[in-house]
Order: C-alpha cells, then sequence, then structure tokens
C-alpha cells in the first residue's frame, strides 16, 4: 500500500534512480512505486464542490484524501459583543485573496458589505451569514475549523492557514495560540500540523515569539522576495504557480531542494499544470478539485511513464500569465497592495516607476488585477 508523509514529517526526497529490466511492464511499476509524488491539499478545502471555506468544504476535502487543507483567517472582529473567552472564537475563516477585508459580502454569501465592518455577533452579525452556493453554509470560526482537525478520523489532516496583512500579528497570534493551546494533547498531535502562510514579512517576528511551535511558509508570487525576506525564517515556500514556470523559478526550486526547504504550489486545478508540478518535484499541491489530483496521482503510482506522457508542457507557450511581462506585473502590484497595507517590507520601498509602469502594462496587456 502506498504510503504518504505527513507534513510534520516531512523529509528531503530520495533521489530516484531508474534501473535496467527485460520485463517494461515490472519495470514500470517498480519505477512507479518509487517515486515520491506531491501532497494534495485542498485549498480553502474542496471548494469546486463545495462552498470555499467552509466545515463541509474541508471535510469533503480530507474524505477524497488529501493530507491538508488551506484556508485564510481575514481580520478579527473586535467588537464581539459576547464574554470575553469567546472573543477569540471570532476569527474567521473566509479567504479569497491576500485582501480579502475588501472583498464585499454577496460575491460568495446572502449578505452585502465588506467584512472589516461587520461585527461577528448580534442580529446583524456575521455569525448568521451563509453561502450563496449549495450547501449553504456558515462561515467557519478558525476553532471550529480546530475542533474539526482534532477529531480522531481527522487528526492526519494537515492546516495552512493563510494569515492575512490586515491582522494585527501580535493579537492574531495570541489568539490563536489560546485557541490551539485549548485542547488536550495539542503540542504532539495539534501544532505540527499547522503552517502558518504569511505574505509581509513585518509578521515573522510575532509568530516566531508567540506561535514557535508552528512551521512557517511564505506565500506569494516572487522567489526574489521569498529569498530576500523569508528565506531564514520560513521552512516552506507556497508559490504561485506562473511565478515558478520562469527560469528564476526553477532556480528557486533547485535552491529549495539544495537547502531542504520545502516548495508548495498554487492553484493547481489542471491536469497539464499537476503534471508539470510534479515534473518541478514540488512538494504539495494546493487545489480546487481534490479529486482530480488524487486520482492523476493515483493513475501516475499506477504507470507514471504512460499518464506523463498524456500531459504536454504546450499550455507554458498558450497562456500570456506565463510570460514574463505578466509575471513581472503581478509581482510589482502585488508587493505595491501589501505595503499599502502593512507597510514597506524594508527601508527600500518598491519603486513607484515599477509600480507605475506594471500598471500600464497591465492596461495595455489587458491584464485582469
Amino acid at each position: 500500500m502506498l504510503r504518504f508523509r505527513p507534513f510534520s514529517t516531512w523529509t528531503s526526497r530520495s533521489s530516484f534512480r531508474p534501473f535496467s529490466s527485460p520485463n517494461t511492464s515490472v519495470r514500470r511499476s517498480v519505477m512507479s512505486s518509487a517515486r515520491t509524488l506531491p501532497d494534495c491539499w485542498g485549498h480553502r478545502g474542496a471548494s469546486a464542490r463545495f462552498p470555499e471555506n467552509t466545515i463541509a468544504s474541508f471535510e469533503a476535502a480530507i474524505r477524497d484524501g488529501a493530507e491538508g487543507i488551506e484556508s485564510g483567517i481575514p481580520s478579527l472582529f473586535y467588537r464581539a459583543r459576547r464574554r470575553p473567552f469567546q472573543t477569540f472564537m471570532s476569527l474567521a475563516i473566509m479567504s479569497s485573496s491576500c485582501f480579502t477585508t475588501q472583498v464585499q459580502l454577496e460575491r460568495t454569501t446572502n449578505s452585502t458589505g465588506k467584512i472589516r465592518e461587520r461585527e461577528w455577533y448580534g442580529a446583524d452579525g456575521m455569525e448568521h451569514v451563509r453561502t450563496t452556493k449549495q450547501p449553504h453554509q456558515a462561515i467557519p470560526t478558525f476553532a471550529e475549523t480546530v475542533e474539526l482537525l482534532m477529531r480522531p478520523e481527522n487528526q492526519h489532516a494537515n492546516f495552512n492557514v493563510d494569515v492575512k496583512v490586515q491582522n494585527d500579528p501580535a493579537r492574531l497570534f495570541k489568539l490563536m495560540h489560546e485557541t490551539i493551546s485549548s485542547h488536550p494533547n495539542w503540542e504532539t498531535v495539534l501544532a505540527p500540523r499547522i503552517l502558518l502562510g504569511l505574505w509581509h514579512p513585518s509578521f515573522l517576528g510575532s509568530a516566531k515569539e508567540q506561535l514557535p511551535y508552528c512551521r512557517r511558509s511564505y506565500i506569494g508570487n516572487s522567489p526574489a522576495i521569498a529569498r530576500k525576506f523569508f528565506w531564514n525564517d520560513c521552512e516552506v515556500f507556497s508559490i504561485a504557480f506562473a511565478a515558478l514556470t520562469s527560469t528564476d523559478g526553477e532556480r528557486f526550486r533547485q535552491e529549495c531542494k539544495a537547502g531542504g526547504k520545502k516548495v508548495m504550489v498554487w492553484t493547481v486545478n489542471e491536469p497539464d499544470h499537476m503534471m508539470e508540478a510534479v515534473r518541478w518535484g514540488v512538494d504539495v499541491i494546493l487545489t480546487d478539485v481534490t479529486r482530480v489530483w488524487l486520482d492523476l496521482r493515483a493513475a501516475l503510482h499506477s504507470d507514471y511513464e504512460t499518464n506523463a506522457a498524456r500531459h504536454s508542457r504546450f499550455f507554458l507557450w498558450t497562456s500570456i500569465r506565463f510570460y514574463p511581462p505578466v509575471r513581472f506585473i503581478r509581482a510589482v502590484v502585488n508587493r505595491e497592495r501589501l505595503e499599502s497595507i502593512a507597510g514597506p517590507f524594508d527601508k527600500l520601498k518598491i519603486s513607484p516607476v515599477q509600480v507605475t509602469l506594471a500598471y500600464m502594462m497591465a492596461w495595455w496587456l489587458g491584464v485582469k488585477l
């Protein structure tokens, strides 16, 4: 039986060495079983089939066989009206990007307005909001998601927490610690399965101080930023798929392998893209379509060569998003937005000339930002 390693026991991949055999089918079978293929983590759960970032979506991903789930904590609801111990319960799980609190609730729910403008409790509180996609679901809290992970049948699943930049990191991580440490045996059963995904380097200090037991990852679309600001403090790098298709992306993947770092790639929903990520040797594929990757992974384990040959690399030349100008635009705009919310990454704030150029190029190329 094939076994997949939990996040907490990831180790460096052993090299794969094919051998000669007179029997091609036997050779393929042994070669396929010897490969270590990327884990499957459900991006917002099994969000292609269920309302994203809901307990139903998380449960579906885990039932599919995913080794982990991903979701985000966009903001703290400071105006909670109930007794103090419930304040930390109102860490809502609801993400769409690193700028989630600006998103209108009507995008995915039956409510209106911006998340940051709403209270959690009360007659018009967020606790009553439901998804428009069926089955209609409530927005889960961080505590409720942790409780899901602590069920005996789910204690193999990992949780990638996408930390939104609108948060006060010191307060956020304090409240997260209160939730995590409230569970029996949390240090051995829960903490090793939580990965903190950080977009901005200003969150690193508080993460190391208040959640030292959690692994940390950089989330973004820039290998250059990953190297400069996060390399020494993160064990995992969660990079946008398009950013890893470049020459620098290839160099970064090699650096991670040499340095014992893990690579996650998001959000990978096309089988051809999944196969490309396999060729890169990444550790985790984040996907909305958990069943698609799990089925492809099973097929690759059965017969790698035949199934790999069915997926071409031609897509790399057919979409504008894989070309250098678009990668440049997205990297610059992403950093500019992050710095506008959480401050400069360092004393050398991104150049206004670069930002202006990126927006002009986006307009000229028709790139949606």
